[in-house]
């Protein structure tokens, strides 16, 4: 029996912030902790496709492209659900009355399309035993701490994002849910040489969505037809996606997401970061990145 869809439900939406639990010194959500076996005995099929990332960087807008190629650009086959519905998030538990995204992963017929924000080493092993493809999408830092205080305060099942100051000095802490943003990324760009990852930037996507895109087709072997790509292009687009119900998040009720406080889309832009940090925050920012970030070859650009 196919579970319910997320926007059909009539349940009471008695919403609280989550309490915060760790798992190997990862903060989740407590309720996650608390089923972790289950989440980490999750098993992964060979024809199974994780998008993966850290949590605003890119997740819903490479959803839609990905399920735009993967419904040869039939917009409406795109709207047969929610985002929520159409690519489980792994991990998420919104509550007890509602179905989990590993029950929603589990309920549905392959090839399946999945979504995680979980660090490398959180990963339910089966996907690596399995060779699953991949895609994970990172987004510059500060964009990324601006995006994510954002979400905090409209989203009202995430702990109480605190000041912007307060927020600063836990994401530079690895204190937010999902952890540290740079052991993130670092541990994804290792897996890369490893495993059937690909690795894309947010920045890159902003500025040639089109040569994204198709990398994202060579990755998936697919082909599709010049006009199927110009869709892709054109309803993918920030403001197109933005009114579309079925991307946008307006599907869950606003006890869950208040789009009054801050859309969950929101501007969608490279440096948006310069209109929060202030001069002594960007110094400290820059100061701890360049600690943090000793070692790799991952760079990032915070502007176009």
């Amino acid at each position: 029996m196919p579970l319910e869809k997320i926007e059909d439900l009539k349940v009471d939406w008695d919403v609280k912030r989550t309490e915060v639990g760790e798992v190997e010194g990862i903060p989740l959500p407590k309720v996650i902790c608390d089923m972790w076996h289950k989440i980490w005995a999750f098993q992964a099929k060979p024809d199974d496709l994780l998008i993966a990332t850290y949590a605003k960087a890119g997740t819903t807008w490479t959803q839609e492209i990905i399920d735009m190629i993967q419904c040869d650009g039939n917009i409406e086959k795109c709207k047969r659900g929610s985002t929520f519905d159409r690519h489980p998030f792994i991990e998420w538990i919104i509550k007890t009355k509602f179905p989990t995204g590993l029950e929603k992963a589990e309920a549905m017929p392959s090839p399946r399309t999945l979504k995680t924000h979980l660090p490398v080493q959180l990963i339910p092993p089966s996907f690596w035993e399995k060779n699953c493809k991949i895609v994970y999408v990172a987004r510059n830092a500060k964009d990324n701490l601006v995006s994510y205080y954002h979400f905090h305060r409209m989203n009202l099942m995430m702990p109480e994002p605190g000041t912007w100051e307060e927020f600063f000095e836990k994401y530079l802490d690895g204190k937010l849910l999902w952890g540290s943003w740079h052991d993130h990324v670092k541990g994804w760009w290792k897996a890369k040489d490893s495993y059937r990852v690909l690795f894309l930037f947010y920045e890159d996507m902003k500025e040639n969505p089109r040569r994204e895109i198709q990398k994202i087709l060579q990755f998936l072997e697919k082909d599709v037809e010049k006009d199927v790509l110009e869709k892709i292009l054109h309803y993918t687009q920030f403001e197109i996606m933005k009114d579309n119900p079925m991307a946008n998040y307006t599907f869950l009720p606003p006890e869950i997401m208040d789009h009054s406080i801050s859309p969950f889309m929101r501007k969608g832009v490279v440096g948006d970061w310069k209109n929060y940090f202030t001069v002594a925050q960007n110094e400290k920012f820059d100061s701890d990145y360049k600690k943090k970030m000793a070692g790799t070859s991952l760079t990032f650009r915070t502007e176009l």
